[in-house]
């Protein structure tokens, strides 16, 4: 890259022609924390002031895309955690430059989000797709409320974050959660091919449509946040979510109290 920039903790960010690649890697689940959704904001704004760079792809190593938010130790009990996390990433939001993620593998309850700030997914059959939130016994978060319903419709996003239910790369395409099928193993030549597409458009009419089409999207995401935060802040202290984590964990159905 013509600039100097490193990357944080368990990320790489390349930039190959007009296309840059972020990828993060935090084994076994990739889950998220404080420090990864800071770094890949970093990384983004770096890239919205690179001229070089007219489209990225967001990927993640391993057979996981992205498990969520990590709530283990301290973070767990942090009443504050979600709402200190989640007002952060809404800078994901915020960028100008497309961003399209390459779903391989599970995007699961906060790692759906992550992959739905993208403006396009790419993905396989052998992916699967869950806002798990109220399996594990809290409201759902990551501005979900918001764009899960932005593009799957309000019925459909009820029923998935009702039910906590997964499905497969081929359902997420068909209901318009993922906008590319790949044949498994082949996800990422398929999104770079997505994003040759992109970058042989006009970069500044790339940057002011997607502006126009996403317009009061970040807006919208940061208040909605403030509700979701404000569940999930009175929930994670409940039995319920206690019980939720452990059924997870134990890869059981949960038994919960309403307690």
């Amino acid at each position: 890259m013509t600039d100097v920039f490193t990357p944080g903790r368990g990320l790489s960010l390349e930039l190959s022609g007009p296309i840059a690649t972020l990828t993060f890697s935090r084994p076994p689940l990739n889950f998220f924390d404080d420090e990864l959704i800071r770094d890949l904001v970093a990384a983004l704004e770096h890239l919205d002031q690179l001229p070089a760079c007219r489209v990225t792809l967001l990927q993640a190593d391993g057979k996981t895309f992205c498990a969520g938010a990590d709530f283990s130790g301290s973070a767990q009990s942090d009443p504050q955690f979600p709402r200190r996390l989640y007002k952060f990433a809404v800078r994901l939001f915020r960028v100008r430059k497309p961003v399209i993620t390459v779903v391989e593998g599970a995007a699961i309850g906060g790692g759906l989000g992550l992959a739905l700030f993208g403006d396009f997914r790419v993905t396989s059959s052998r992916a699967r797709f869950s806002a798990n939130f109220n399996r594990l016994g809290i409201h759902q978060g990551f501005g979900l409320s918001v764009t899960l319903p932005r593009l799957v419709g309000v019925q459909k996003a009820s029923l998935l974050i009702a039910t906590a239910r997964r499905i497969d790369g081929v359902e997420a395409v068909r209901i318009g959660l993922a906008d590319v099928l790949a044949e498994p193993g082949e996800e990422r030549q398929a999104a770079r091919a997505l994003a040759e597409e992109i970058a042989l458009c006009a970069p500044h009419a790339v940057m002011s449509s997607r502006e126009t089409l996403r317009m009061g999207l970040a807006d919208a995401v940061d208040a909605i946040i403030d509700r979701e935060a404000g569940e999930q802040e009175w929930q994670i202290v409940m039995d319920d979510f206690v019980e939720g984590n452990l059924a997870m964990a134990e890869r059981r159905d949960p038994v919960f109290t309403g307690k």
